[in-house]
């Protein structure tokens, strides 16, 4: 349960059907009862921890009080359908004693809570079977605003009646829009239907297109009335309820107390929480070694299931219809009736995701644009291969340039012939040295970073010495960590991109090479923030106690850049900023509840190499181009288009209405279509060392052959090449530092 308290409660007026369902999260009856002297303990260690090793601790006072209140109660009923205003008035009168009750280790708050909450649940068991018995009138105008922060508690149990109603009323609506469109598209198919996908076939990935003939189908397929379409949405809203409440019922007393626990956690920032017994088990799962699944490393984001990251050649990636940012709303293997996982933990919502090799699972997405998308992907075996260092060789005006792709910041000392990003990355500029190439590209992007020790490392195959990081403890002075080989492996013109998603050891590479003037940054506004470093104490190593209790997972550490500088918050800021799809919505540490604030401590001793002759003049080349470009105008435009579909909260109740809300949204994205169709018109090669694997590993080359593909219609690396190639090395070269 260690992140279900982050409600911020996004706006995402089409899939709120299934939104409004997510507070079903604790529907549940407790099977094990409480354990008053284990929670006390678990209350006292904690409390403990974080006051003396934060890295900036919270007064625990009436302040913290007020806001434990809320998000607690915010945790439990998001989306204010089961406490009415009597409850939250009746519980107001501990809003400024939570605070002495964690120093007593007291849970009269919690347990007044908990048991009021757990009453209203049953309760409104009986209220959506009873309101989904009658159809609802689609003819009748109306609206229903989803910003939930504005919404106030219904004052008695006839108006929250009400709201279950108009709540369950938009559910049933938007499944019976999916069922009219699909039974509309299914008519309208030809005889013959084709479809493609990509599978796993004796070792090799091969596009299968099949084509069957449907007219019989399409014979005997009578069309559905409305009334009757109608009345399956009824019924699939009231299954998908009746499944939530059966599947929390098998939470026990241990994920509600860890609920609650984890609003006091969030009070001292982000990626501060408590592990229950079963999620430290499950905690951090290694890409190490070989996992069978989808290849994609997801998240929880309120409610929902995120795609962070996705694998280099695994089957989500091959398969090229997921990306980052997705939102995973359902899960269906193969055939079955798909699952809703909205509200779901992450560690349950993972367990019908992932499975075994061949296997294939369908995913609902709800897409960055707004639009709801099925895919099916194949599950294979993820190899840690592919999350290492790749490179490319591109000409770009009878000029030779190198291309590496770094995924993440990797070292595994596990392995008895352990691989790292350092070594990786010095064997790969060697590798493209040796293609005479006159610049080198490093792609960063969607880089959540990694290992400190070969971001340092990393960063030293650029200069000859010196700080790269500054790290600092709480009231302790700057640890500063330098690179201390003198030798430089690429000592040419470099540029580094990068996006709102590359974070951590990313931003520390990258904000040393813009300190040493090393490199030109290239790409978003400005990187993710994410300038903290936690670490995992599993709480029996302080207490010896029978059984488990769990872990606490706490920031310890802030980095700072070698100019003193945070990357908290700001993160690293592009030299050179190119709009993406990203860039008006709230994402990366900035988006987070109570983060830490930026700061600045005082610089490291280095001295920045100035080796470039025309360094300002082609960043301002290069900002002139993309103001100019009309790709990155559109780019830019679909940018705030994005925005403006996240910040409408309201959602028609009369379907005609409905319907033409989503068609003109549909209408106006095709302005925007053109930008997945461009083409840069560079072509991308193997390095000469790679060409006889490729020859002797048909899978190794689809896998090249996609990631070139890719890069051929990347806007962003065609821009970086550009800028790479007008960068011009002084007679000085690198100075000393």
């Amino acid at each position: 349960m260690k992140k279900i308290i982050h409600f911020m409660k996004r706006n995402y007026k089409i899939i709120i059907p299934i939104v409004i369902l997510a507070g079903l999260l604790f529907s549940f009856q407790i099977t094990n009862k409480p354990d008053p002297e284990k929670d006390k303990i678990l209350i006292g260690l904690i409390r403990y921890a974080l006051t003396k090793g934060h890295y900036e601790p919270h007064q625990i006072n009436d302040e913290f009080s007020e806001q434990v209140f809320i998000d607690f109660i915010d945790a439990l009923d998001p989306y204010k359908r089961f406490f009415i205003q009597s409850d939250i008035d009746e519980f107001s009168k501990y809003k400024y004693l939570i605070d002495d009750q964690l120093k007593n280790e007291e849970f009269t708050f919690y347990s007044s809570v908990f048991e009021r909450y757990n009453q209203r649940v049953i309760e409104s068991k009986e209220y959506y079977k009873e309101i989904l018995k009658t159809p609802f009138d689609f003819e009748k105008e109306g609206i229903f605003n989803i910003d939930y922060d504005e919404k106030s508690f219904a004052k008695s149990k006839a108006e929250l009646i009400k709201t279950w109603q108009l709540q369950l009323k938009v559910s049933t609506l938007s499944r019976l829009h999916e069922k009219i469109e699909l039974q509309k598209t299914f008519s309208e198919k030809s005889v013959s239907e084709k479809s493609k996908e990509h599978k796993m076939i004796n070792g090799e990935v091969v596009e299968i297109i099949q084509e069957k003939d449907i007219s019989d189908t399409n014979k005997l397929n009578v069309p559905k009335t409305f009334a009757e379409l109608e009345k399956e949405s009824r019924e699939a809203a009231e299954k998908s309820l009746d499944d939530f409440y059966n599947f929390m019922n098998e939470l026990d007393d241990t994920d509600w107390f860890s609920v609650y626990i984890n609003t006091i956690t969030l009070q001292f920032d982000p990626h501060t929480s408590y592990l229950a017994p079963k999620d430290k088990k499950r905690f951090d799962i290694s890409m190490a070694g070989k996992l069978e699944g989808i290849g994609a490393r997801l998240q929880k984001k309120d409610d929902y299931t995120r795609v962070s990251e996705l694998i280099s050649g695994g089957p989500a990636w091959i398969a090229g219809e997921l990306e980052v940012g997705d939102l995973i709303l359902k899960v269906a293997q193969g055939d079955e009736p798909p699952i809703d996982i909205v509200g779901m933990r992450l560690d349950d919502a993972i367990e019908f995701i992932k499975g075994k090799k061949g296997t294939e699972v369908r995913l609902t997405l709800k897409k960055i644009d707004g639009s709801i998308k099925v895919i099916s992907i194949i599950r294979d075996i993820v190899e840690l291969e592919e999350t290492f260092a790749k490179s490319s060789v591109v000409k770009l005006n009878d000029r030779t340039f190198g291309v590496i792709n770094l995924p993440k910041f990797y070292i595994d000392f596990n392995e008895r012939n352990f691989r790292n990003s350092a070594t990786d990355m010095e064997q790969e500029i060697k590798r493209l040295k040796e293609e005479n190439i006159e610049g080198l590209l490093i792609d960063l992007r969607n880089n959540g970073g990694g290992s400190l020790k070969t971001a340092i490392e990393i960063a030293g195959l650029f200069i000859k010495n010196g700080p790269v990081v500054q790290v600092k403890y709480r009231g302790e002075k700057p640890n500063v960590r330098s690179d201390s080989n003198k030798k430089i492996q690429w000592d040419g013109p470099l540029v580094i991109l990068v996006n709102e998603l590359s974070a951590s050891a990313s931003e520390i590479f990258a904000a040393a090479m813009q300190d040493y003037n090393r490199a030109v940054i290239i790409g978003s506004k400005s990187s993710f923030g994410k300038g903290t470093v936690q670490n995992v104490l599993p709480l029996n190593n302080y207490f010896k106690y029978s059984k488990d209790l769990g872990a606490l997972k706490m920031t310890i550490q802030k980095f700072y850049r070698i100019n003193g500088g945070s990357t908290q918050l700001k993160g690293v800021e592009s030299d050179i900023a190119m709009p993406d799809k990203y860039t008006y919505l709230e994402i990366g540490e900035r988006d987070e509840k109570n983060p830490l604030p930026w700061d600045r401590i005082e610089p490291a001793d280095y001295t920045p190499v100035n080796i470039y002759e025309n360094f300002n003049e082609v960043i301002n080349d290069s900002k002139k181009r993309i103001a100019s470009k009309s790709q990155f105008l559109l780019i830019d435009k679909n940018a705030k288009w994005l925005k403006e579909g996240r910040d409408d909260n309201i959602v028609n109740l009369k379907y005609s209405d409905y319907k033409k809300d989503l068609e003109n949204r549909e209408e106006e994205s095709k302005e925007f279509d053109t930008i997945a169709k461009y083409k840069n018109n560079l072509v991308f090669n193997s390095p000469i060392y790679e060409i006889s694997m490729i020859e002797k590993d048909s899978v190794l080359a689809k896998k090249r052959d996609i990631w070139h593909n890719n890069l051929s219609k990347d806007i962003y690396v065609e821009e970086a090449l550009t800028v790479l190639s007008e960068l011009k090395i002084s007679k000085n070269l690198l100075v000393k530092n």
